[in-house]
């Protein structure tokens, strides 16, 4: 079960660095690939919008 980012994301770069497998894109906002994502919640940790979810 991959995580998700919903329209809360403010694109502030805080998850990027945290993504063990680079499963997250850039853009107004941002991508988690589902295909990528291990689900080890390390991004979820440190959105400080809370923008970032379980699917």
């Amino acid at each position: 079960m991959a995580y998700v980012i919903n329209e809360d994301c403010i694109a502030c770069g805080s998850c990027l660095d945290e993504c063990p497998v680079d499963a997250i894109a850039e853009g107004d906002i941002y991508v988690i690939d589902p295909e990528a994502c291990t689900d080890c919640g390390a991004c979820a940790d440190v959105c400080p919008t809370e923008a970032i979810h379980p699917a």
